[in-house]
């Protein structure tokens, strides 16, 4: 399993960070794969990487339960941000050429997933902190998983600023949730604290980097794999014997 790595530090399960995306087709007889997936909207290797995961799901008819947990890639972002190239120089040591290459193989991988990214000169990176409130709220609402997607889409496709509480509760209200409640949301900051420890909780059990999906509670599989990786991942997953799942 050259893919995966054992995850033995799960030893809980905080409300707090719960949110589940049932497959329809579920059965009380099938076993269903648990996933946890640690990400940020603000890497283009977390939505690539979901979509393959999903094709390969959808592909294999793999009964599941995902949840989406929170990471910073850069916490100390500041409102403004910063234009992604610069920030892409100055955190990795990235030549332009380097850059362009990358954005070449990114916009590639999106499509073949069905993912647009659009890179311009003046697209820039933006702190996240209110985009996990916001969606720490939306899990109430049932509806994390289609903020999710359409904070990836409002980023990268459409270069959207998701510093600005405005935009977000304008994406959230755009999928059907109430603006008001969304800006009043990210106004009071009330759910600043729970998006703290969640961000801590998985820090403290070695996430460094996302996106990390962690399967059934025990096997981490980080990055982007690719739909055929993931693919011969579930294989081998569902061939394992089943383990008790903690308890809540």
């Amino acid at each position: 399993m050259d893919h995966i790595h054992d995850f033995r530090p799960w030893l809980r399960r905080a409300s707090s960070l719960r949110m589940t995306m049932k497959d329809p087709t579920m059965t009380e007889s099938t076993p269903t794969l648990q996933i946890d997936i640690v990400s940020d909207v603000m890497c283009p290797w977390c939505v690539i990487g979901y979509r393959q995961l999903a094709t390969a799901l959808e592909a294999t008819g793999t009964p599941h339960e995902i949840r989406w947990h929170p990471f910073e890639l850069n916490p100390g972002m500041p409102p403004e941000g910063q234009n992604v190239r610069e920030h892409v120089a100055e955190k990795y040591g990235a030549t332009k050429q380097q850059s362009d290459a990358s954005r070449i193989r990114m916009t590639q991988a999106g499509a073949d997933v069905g993912f647009e990214f659009r890179y311009t000169d003046d697209m820039r990176m933006h702190n996240t902190f209110d985009t996990h409130q916001l969606l720490h709220w939306a899990d109430r609402h049932g509806r994390k998983h289609d903020l999710k997607m359409a904070l990836f889409a409002a980023h990268f496709t459409h270069g959207r600023n998701l510093s600005d509480q405005a935009v977000l509760a304008d994406v959230a209200a755009e999928i059907g949730l109430d603006r008001a409640e969304a800006l009043a949301v990210l106004q009071d900051q009330r759910f600043a604290d729970t998006v703290r420890q969640a961000e801590q909780f998985w820090i403290e059990r070695g996430i460094q980097g996302v996106p990390a999906v962690i399967f059934n509670h025990r096997h981490l599989v980080s990055g982007a794999q690719g739909v055929e990786n993931y693919r011969s991942i579930l294989a081998q997953l569902s061939a394992m014997p089943q383990e008790a799942t903690p308890s809540p």
